[in-house]
């Protein structure tokens, strides 16, 4: 009987904002016949970037994508890995003769370490192991300082985990990343200046073991042979990465994000620049974290997808609406002590439905 290759798993982290859905979604965009799931962590009831990450042109049906995505509702991955991360890998391991790679997503403020720890598990390790951990980092926030694009929203994530709590925490969550990292990409360095792209090349190398390799990306554009087949093995040697957080997770078992509030809404179809100025409106009055949904616009054959951090939002139409599919907009927000029903009736209000 043939002995199965291991499956190789490649972890993409950083800030939120920093690109890492985006480059996934050019991961699989230029799969190349490579067949690929994906595991996405984020907060929300509804898999919103599991949405997105369907919408790749991978040559799959949509029962076959919905089986080759994985979302993890709650908390971050490296903390909710015994109770949600293990039955997922198991799954995939006892399907990984149809499978070629994993990719995993790590939410904004999720610690690349312990998660790397957990492939050295016997079930997991006998198995799977860590093609690479990749680094997104935000080129023109390293460059202001800030670290990530949106450091009030990151931070007020921070604030609500004991956990993280440092004189320097946005500095050394940042470090504790590319710790971790087999490569960086400096993603949006387009968007920066030669002599700002220096400086913050210098400051990540800083961080980083004169082994790991840094390379420079503007939208997660990187060919694929770049970011996969790496063979880095991060599983063996990851013990040996210091982090700033490693105290945190010896012998502790009270990581909790309950602080946080997730809730869904669904709403009939909206104006588009009504229900933008509605959801900015929300997000300066309420402190909302991150808003992920899409909308059926009016007169529009198509859904809208929309991402917002703070008052920032990406949208764009992903595709067309199914013969059979209720035309409504449907909307994740996440942030701290939210009212449901008050939001709720604020949106409708604002948009008089």
């Amino acid at each position: 009987m043939k002995t199965l290759a291991k499956l190789p798993v490649t972890i993409v982290t950083g800030f939120l904002g920093s690109g890492k859905t985006t480059l996934l979604r050019h991961m699989l965009d230029n799969a190349q016949g490579r067949r690929i799931a994906v595991i996405v962590n984020e907060f929300g009831e509804l898999g919103i970037d599991g949405e997105i990450l369907k919408q790749c042109s991978i040559g799959c049906t949509e029962e076959e994508a919905n089986g080759r995505v994985y979302e993890l509702a709650n908390g971050c991955l490296c903390c909710t890995v015994q109770e949600e991360f293990f039955p997922v890998m198991r799954e995939l391991v006892a399907r990984r003769g149809d499978l070629d790679h994993i990719l995993i997503e790590t939410s904004g403020l999720a610690l690349p370490k312990p998660l790397v720890q957990a492939f050295q598990w016997p079930e997991i390790r006998s198995a799977c192991t860590v093609d690479a951990v990749i680094t997104v980092v935000d080129s023109p926030a390293v460059a202001a300082g800030t670290f990530a694009a949106f450091p009030d929203q990151v931070d007020a994530q921070r604030k609500l985990d004991p956990n993280l709590d440092h004189e320097s925490p946005l500095h050394e969550l940042f470090a504790d990343q590319l710790a971790s990292a087999d490569l960086v990409i400096l993603n949006k360095s387009d968007l920066i200046s030669p002599e700002d792209l220096a400086r913050v090349r210098l400051e990540v190398a800083e961080e980083l073991p004169p082994a790991v390799k840094v390379i420079e990306a503007s939208s997660g554009r990187v060919p694929l042979d770049v970011l996969i087949g790496l063979g880095a093995g991060s599983e063996e040697h990851i013990d040996g990465r210091h982090s700033h957080h490693d105290h945190h997770h010896e012998g502790e078992d009270d990581h909790d994000h309950d602080a946080f509030d997730s809730i869904s809404i669904d709403l009939p179809q909206a104006d588009e620049a009504l229900l933008l100025d509605a959801l900015t409106q929300l997000v300066v009055q309420h402190g909302i974290l991150r808003v992920k949904g899409f909308a059926a616009i009016p007169n529009k054959p198509m859904r809208l997808l929309i991402q917002g951090v703070g008052t920032r939002f990406d949208k764009h139409f992903d595709r067309a609406w199914g013969a059979d599919e209720a035309r409504i907009t449907r909307l994740v927000l996440i942030g701290q002590e939210l009212d449901a029903v008050g939001l709720e009736a604020q949106l409708r209000a604002a948009l008089s439905v």
